[in-house]
């Protein structure tokens, strides 16, 4: 299946969630997609972030995650997911964040330089933490992806409008007019 990473992958408003969203449907396990799995992915990952993450430009280029490195990379992606997605429900779990930071001292400790990628998301992942406002912080309807909202009023209620919320109007839609045609 060919796959490239496009604007929309990147809906996250932060590095560290971009990374946390790189699996597809996370809630679904019959049709969960891990993007990371093939290194191939997780190379062009690093080579697009600066451009299409909200936070990119300011960590400049990244190098990719090196070879040795990536399974503490993947554990800190979950650690991240783990702790957000909790966070974002109102689940107070001391073990969540304890696993985070141990995740991110690792990858800082492992990353060969500051601008590799393991760095620059260990770094988002704990400025996420002091986030002054945590009520931004949401779970998209659609998809389940974590994201940042940074709207005016705290509307937002999908990761994506273009992508996202138009699947979630079109298939409520669908299922109005299906409604209506029932006798």
């Amino acid at each position: 299946m060919d796959f490239s990473w496009t604007p929309h992958r990147f809906s996250g408003g932060a590095l560290a969630l971009d990374v946390a969203n790189s699996v597809i449907l996370r809630h679904d396990p019959d049709r969960s997609c891990d993007r990371f799995a093939v290194a191939q992915q997780l190379d062009d990952f690093a080579g697009v972030a600066p451009s299409l993450s909200a936070e990119g430009p300011q960590y400049g280029a990244m190098t990719p995650v090196q070879p040795a490195n990536r399974q503490a990379f993947l554990h800190l992606r979950e650690a991240i997911d783990r702790y957000y997605r909790a966070r974002t429900l109102g689940v107070a779990e001391r073990g969540y964040l304890a696993t985070l930071l141990e995740a991110t001292a690792e990858n800082l400790r492992l990353a060969p330089s500051e601008h590799s990628l393991e760095c620059a998301t260990a770094r988002s992942a704990l400025r996420l933490i002091t986030e002054p406002a945590p009520d931004r912080m949401k779970i998209c309807g659609n998809c389940g992806w974590l994201f940042l909202d940074r709207s005016k009023n705290k509307s937002r209620f999908w990761c994506d409008m273009a992508v996202c919320g138009n699947r979630a109007k079109a298939n409520r839609h669908y299922h109005r007019k299906r409604l209506e045609m029932r006798p």
